[in-house]
Parts: C-alpha cells; structure tokens; sequence
C-alpha cells in the first residue's frame, strides 16, 4: 500500500512467547496441544489434535485463542503459521512461537493471513540459511515487516480474505465427510466382514473364501523413495512432483507438492517414479504411519515407501488396508525419536488380499468418491493459489477496498 509504513510483527504485537514442553496424550487429560504437526496442513484439523496435562497457571500462560497466530519455528516446516480462527481449549507446544497482535494497533485477522502466506514463509527461509535443521528464534519469526494502513481497510481486507476462507473451509468438510464414507464402507466390508452376499461366503480364521493371508509386499511392487543430489541445482525446479512427508500430512491425495524435480534430477533415479493410484506411506520420523494416493506420476523422499499396486482393483483397497497398519508401523518403530521402519520390515506385515471379485466391487464403490476428493482437493488448491495473488495486490492497493 503506497505510502503506508511499514511495521514488524514484534511492533503490533501485544507478546510474543515460546509454547510449552510436554507429552502429548489420546486421553482427554487437559487442553488440546497443538504441534507442528497440526498447523502444516491447510487447516488445523482440531478432532486430530491430542491433548496435554497442565497446571492453571501455565494454562493461562500457553493458552490459544481466535486471533492468536502459531509458528513454527524448527526443521522442515519453519515458517509455517496459522492464524487461530476456532474457540477450542488449547495451549501451543514447545516448538511453536505465539504472537498476540495487539487489537489496538492491528486487526489479528489481517495480520494473520499475511503470516499465513508465502511471502511470510520465504522470509523467514531467507533468514535460516540452508541448514539440515534450520531453526528461527522468536526474534527473527517477529521482525518480518508488513504494511499497516488504517483500522477500516484492515478489517476490509480481512473480510474479503474470509470469504476464501470459508470456502475453502466448506470444501474440506466435504472431503471429510467423503474419506469417511469410503471408509466406513472398507471397515464394513473387510474388518467386519460384512460385505455383498457376505450369509453365503465360508469364512476360516477370519480370512473369506476366495482371499488369502499375505503380507504388504503382496498387494504390489514397493519402492523406497530418493532425494536426487542437492549439490546440483539443475535436479531440481522443474514440474515433476517431488513428495515429501509435510505434503502427505497436508492431503490424502496428493494433488500439489512443495517440491518438484526437473527431468534431468528424476531421470538420475527414474526407478524411483511412479505412476498414478500409487500409495505412500511414511515410514520415518514423527510422521510414521501417515498414507496418501498419487494422482500424478511423481518421485518421493527417502523417508517414504511406495505401493504400486499389482493390479487396478487393489488401489483403494490398499489404501485403507495401509492406512489401518499404522499401530503396528508404530510398535515397529519402537518408539524412538526418529522411528523408521525399513523397506523389508514394511514388506513383511501381515496383511488380507480378499478374493478378486470384492476388490473389484469395493474399488467400482470407491471410484467416484475419491474422484470428487480429488475435484475438491483442486478446488482448494486454486482458492489457495488466488488468496496468495490476491493478498499483496490488496496490500499495495492495486485492489481497491
């Protein structure tokens, strides 16, 4: 905005503070505990959240409300932010920086989708080098400057941003409500056996005529992914899907990556490409456990093993046999600071291939509500890429407001 001057976020804020250390827990033992790992997808996911035992004083101290803006401040996602939109009991971890806008000298919902943006992210990659571990500090997380103009063009740029908000919001709720109708209808059919014509299949120790015991390395090919060399830049930039485990945790189906490979970098390890409907799940670090689908041929990180499934009807079948695997990928991973479960431990757990005849069904069943996530997944992508062309044209005032 011409002639408006420009204020660091350490300026309007009414405090800036480090989060709190604790475990995290399932069991509803205090306020949820909100992570890294909770503000990276798009939308906080607060049914997600765990939770955390702490005293009213430091409850007081660490607690999270509307207009509070969360950062990450170490390893891959630093500079990640989300602005608080939800009323929920909460108090931030220990690895997140809270800044409190001053209500007085900014409106925290403008504030916060500027922190939310990219522009915010590059900053702060700009101010942490290339480290393996980069790490901000809350003083540089607080010296990004942005322009301030009066209380009345702050609250009508917040507004318009909101309205993407919500449909974004609304398009995800669908998704939801999408995954867990494929789901309930995999459970139904395959974990309480309950499937079509279910009163005239003989079914010995849980396995139904027609399917067998087998393992993972059964449903198809598994490929362990790779990072190309880093030391040549050419490998990089162009407009190959690169996974990483932050994209997975971002959406089920990977529809947009933060990374992607030129085809001189994929083309150094093309045995590491693979095709749509391929299923990932990550088997490194905090992450262990999570499952996405492919729906572009794409190459993936090393902490990433890849099903390719042998067939087309074990595609949606694998993805939710994968996604139920993930306590025993835990009990595996034993519980280490960085678990990993290897390509032969992952290849090796048990697992049931139903008769040909039920994947076929279940994955005509699947079809059309995993085309619809994906419609919406793009959908969401689109809104995401014209909120960020739109936001510094509202804040240079080549939007009028």
């Amino acid at each position: 905005m011409r002639n408006i001057p420009l204020m660091s976020l350490a300026d309007i804020a009414e405090s800036v503070r480090y989060g709190y250390t604790a475990s995290a827990s399932d069991s509803e033992i205090g306020p949820k505990f909100l992570r890294i790992t909770d503000i990276v997808p798009p939308q906080i996911d607060w049914a997600n959240v765990p939770y955390c035992e702490i005293d009213e004083k430091n409850l007081a101290k660490f607690s999270i409300r509307p207009g509070d803006i969360v950062i990450a401040r170490t390893g891959a996602t630093v500079g990640y932010a989300k602005l608080i939109r939800k009323n929920e009991p909460s108090v931030f971890a220990s690895y997140l920086v809270r800044i409190r806008v001053d209500p007085e000298k900014a409106d925290p919902g403008y504030v916060g989708r500027i922190v939310e943006s990219e522009a915010y992210k590059c900053f702060v990659l700009s101010r942490v080098g290339g480290a393996a571990q980069p790490n901000a500090n809350a003083k540089v997380l607080s010296s990004f400057r942005l322009p301030i103009p009066g209380k009345a063009t702050q609250h009508r740029i917040a507004s318009i941003l909101s309205a993407y908000d919500d449909l974004i919001e609304n398009n995800r709720r669908r998704i939801q409500l999408l995954e867990q109708a494929a789901r309930l209808l995999y459970r139904e059919w395959f974990v309480h056996l309950r499937f079509p014509g279910h009163e005239h299949v003989s079914i010995t120790d849980g396995v139904p005529e027609g399917g067998k015991q087998s393992t993972v390395s059964g449903l198809g090919k598994i490929v362990t992914g790779k990072t190309p060399s880093t030391k040549i830049p050419e490998n990089f930039g162009g407009n190959i899907p690169f996974v990483k485990t932050p994209d997975m945790h971002r959406s089920r189906v990977i529809v947009e990556t933060e990374e992607f490979l030129s085809e001189r970098g994929a083309n150094t390890q093309a045995n590491k490409t693979l095709p749509v409907g391929s299923i990932l799940v990550a088997c490194i670090g905090a992450r262990l456990g999570v499952v996405s689908i492919t729906c572009k041929p794409c190459q993936t990180n090393q902490q990433i093993n890849a099903v390719i499934p042998s067939h087309d009807h074990y595609r949606y079948y694998s993805l939710f046999a994968l996604i139920d695997i993930k306590p025993r990928l835990e009990a595996m991973g034993g519980g280490a600071t960085m678990p990993n479960v290897n390509k032969s431990k992952f290849a090796s757990i048990p697992i049931l291939i139903p008769s040909q005849i039920l994947l076929q069904e279940f994955q005509e069943s699947a079809s059309y509500t995993f085309q619809q996530i994906q419609l919406l997944h793009q959908q969401n992508v689109a809104l995401t890429q014209a909120l960020d062309l739109l936001l510094p044209r509202l804040m240079n005032g080549e939007v009028a407001v």
